[in-house]
């Protein structure tokens, strides 16, 4: 048996340093680390169970072509010569009668490999193809806000959350997401340091917590004014570093604070008086108060307000100063590698761009060209994107080539022309970054590829030869192409040694300094003139939106999304142990609501808005507060046959960074109905 040195690539910000136990080509077992400081030599539950999902039944083993229906599913196997003449014949025929841009192809974030996820970009930005604004599903809206606060720059260093005295989770369910930090702020409860977690979900980590504050979805903004605003009155403002480190809080100080009394902060957040001003104490005494930021306050219709809002804490106590202070989003900023190397080898500056949370709307709209050819690799946007019965009636157009690389066969590959067998993370060599913490590190693969798999980097190369692309990174080798990340690099990663790099070590670039802030005016900014300028609020402040009170005037329910603990997305659902763990696809429904509907607890149950109806098992907890349902998780329609809640979505844009609003859903909930005797 022989232990290999990998690296996790789900789409999680903690990027697990694993060992492989392999043997006779199959991996035996996966097990964390221990040389990895932050990660601790334990993986999370899910991918301690990675060896199944390499060595799955249900995995792809060949190339196949569609003879069905779209949608349907059913397709024959062909050889990859086949597979790869047919795309790169069609899209040649395309491009020659439409132009480029009548092809859009991407890969996401299912591989966070550097080379796996970056190169199949570059082929299509080489060719001039249409791109996809990715990550508006995701991220945009709260990196938007954090780059318009403190800058285009990694926060504080989660490592440093031993020397913190107060540790903040906002938005954050770190149980689910974010473990390993997790493990760091229980050790330092165990020490003495309180935790308090914000939250509109009683999640695993509120329940652990010294102190839960459940507000009300979309008045987190609400709630960080309010404390502001206590610590104005209490005297609990740093003013020398604000005067030195900041711009713009003498305004909000005078413009907007005084409209955030308690008594009006506790109407908004349904939180008691008593509880924002003991938060408000709590943060105002601490000298080095932690404050992990989620995204998921970010998905709605202000999000990029509430995020704003929150960042700003920090600078009003002049915690980001110290260490084990400040607040943490993400960390991508600190790398500084050349990552136009990979994605971006040539092509036009400037072509068409499609939003991703809008690709349904692109593929049923869109003209001049029409997208006609379609690409998608690392993504299963039939499920994930909002308004997925729009993107999966898009994938239905018979006019529409679309190819499909996954390791199974997710809803989106079923509506694929040509479906390609990928590798998981295990069959491949890149190298990674961690998106919430400070550490890089390369991996080889620990198995060969499975059946006929290829990586992304190879079958990216592969496209781009066929296509007659002659750009360098083409035609180099995995450690070569590395290597050009490094070139031009900029910031802590361009002093490393590639040589050791190559070795497999876990590599720390954390900052041993505070906050730094890359903004227009170099500081923290209450008040942004950039946004000003672009025709947005100056400071953060809250209001009700209009469009959400016109929904909720008319549906009673608000939608709250969250990871699953053993199903977050679909990238684990090829592992049958981990679709056991997790249950039936579910709703949960405060008591009161469910007793409403006269509604039982293992029924199923059908919820509903204007964009359609998905059916789901019924959980009742008060977990969450009356006037919401929860769904967690994002599950295939293998175990949802009814469709997945993102169906019930808008595709409307964010205030910052035209992000998704998956949380500015309003619906209803009812039992499902049954079928009439005789009916099929």
């Amino acid at each position: 048996m022989e232990t290999v040195r990998v690296v996790c690539a789900h789409d999680c910000p903690d990027m697990c340093s694993l060992l492989a136990e392999v043997e006779d080509g199959r991996v035996l077992r996966i097990k964390g680390d221990p040389e990895q400081p932050f990660t601790a030599g334990f993986a999370c539950a899910k991918v301690n169970r990675d060896m199944e999902l390499v060595h799955s039944p249900e995995r792809i083993q060949t190339p196949l072509r569609r003879t069905g229906a779209k949608g349907e599913g059913k397709f024959v196997p062909i050889s990859w010569d086949e597979a790869l003449a047919e795309i790169a014949a069609r899209w040649q025929a395309i491009i020659g009668e439409s132009g480029p841009t009548a092809l859009l192809g991407y890969a996401y974030s299912a591989h966070q490999g550097q080379l796996n996820r970056g190169l199949l970009l570059g082929m299509f930005h080489a060719l001039g193809a249409s791109r996809l604004i990715a990550g508006t599903v995701c991220d945009t809206c709260c990196e938007e806000a954090w780059n318009v606060t403190v800058g285009p720059v990694g926060g504080a260093d989660p490592e440093a959350v031993d020397e913190s005295d107060l540790i903040v989770s906002w938005g954050a369910d770190l149980i689910a997401t974010n473990v390993h930090f997790w493990a760091k702020a229980e050790a330092a409860q165990k020490r003495g340091v309180k935790i308090i977690v914000i939250d509109p979900r009683r999640s695993r980590t509120a329940r652990l917590a010294d102190k839960h504050l459940q507000i009300r979805i979309g008045t987190d903004a609400a709630l960080a004014l309010g404390v502001m605003h206590i610590l104005v009155r209490d005297g609990r403002v740093d003013r020398d570093y604000i005067a030195a480190n900041t711009v713009g809080f003498d305004r909000l100080e005078a413009e907007v604070l005084p409209s955030f009394p308690p008594q009006r902060v506790a109407e908004i957040t349904g939180l008691a008086q008593s509880e924002i001003e003991d938060f408000a104490r709590l943060y105002g005494a601490a000298k080095r108060s932690f404050i992990r930021l989620g995204e998921g306050m970010t998905r709605l219709a202000r999000g990029g307000e509430a995020l704003r809002a929150v960042a700003l804490l920090p600078g009003v106590t002049g915690a980001y100063a110290r260490r084990g202070g400040g607040a943490l989003l993400l960390t991508v900023p600190a790398y500084g590698w050349n990552y136009d190397a990979i994605r971006k080898p040539s092509g036009p500056a400037a072509t068409r761009a499609v939003n991703h949370l809008r690709l349904g709307d692109a593929l049923l709209n869109m003209d001049d060209p029409p997208i006609r050819a379609l690409f998608i690799a690392a993504n299963n946007p039939a499920v994930t994107c909002p308004e997925a019965g729009k993107v999966r009636r898009g994938l239905s157009r018979e006019d529409l080539f679309t190819v499909v690389h996954d390791p199974f066969l997710s809803v989106t590959a079923r509506y694929a022309d040509i479906v390609l067998p990928a590798t998981t993370y295990l069959e491949t060599e890149d190298i990674y970054r961690a998106y919430g913490a400070y550490w890089l590190q390369y991996a080889p693969a620990a198995v060969p590829p499975q059946g006929e798999a290829r990586s992304n980097f190879q079958l990216g190369q592969e496209l781009a030869r066929r296509m007659g692309l002659t750009d360098p990174v083409f035609g180099m080798d995995a450690k070569a192409a590395i290597g050009e990340l490094w070139r031009g690099a900029t910031g802590p990663v361009a002093g490393l040694d590639l040589s050791e790099m190559f070795q497999g070590r876990p590599t720390n670039i954390a900052p041993n300094t505070g906050q730094e802030f890359q903004t227009p005016s170099g500081k923290l900014e209450f008040y942004s003139e950039q946004l000003a300028a672009q025709g947005h609020a100056p400071m953060p402040n809250w209001h009700a939106d209009p469009g959400e009170e016109r929904d909720a005037a008319r549906w009673p329910l608000r939608l709250l999304t969250a990871p699953g603990y053993f199903q977050a997305h679909t990238a684990y659902a090829g592992v049958d142990f981990l679709r056991r763990r997790e249950g039936p696809p579910c709703c949960i429904l405060h008591p009161d609501e469910a007793a409403k509907r006269g509604l039982e607890a293992g029924a199923k149950v059908r919820l509903f808005n204007d964009r359609g109806a998905v059916g789901l098992v019924l959980k009742i907890s008060d977990e969450v507060l009356p006037g919401v349902v929860l769904v967690p998780g994002q599950r295939p329609d293998t175990e949802a046959p009814d469709g997945t809640v993102n169906m019930l979505v808008s595709d409307r844009y964010t205030d910052l960074g035209d992000g998704a609003t998956y949380q500015s859903t309003f619906l209803d909930i009812a039992a499902w109905p049954e079928r009439p005797a005789g009916s099929t």
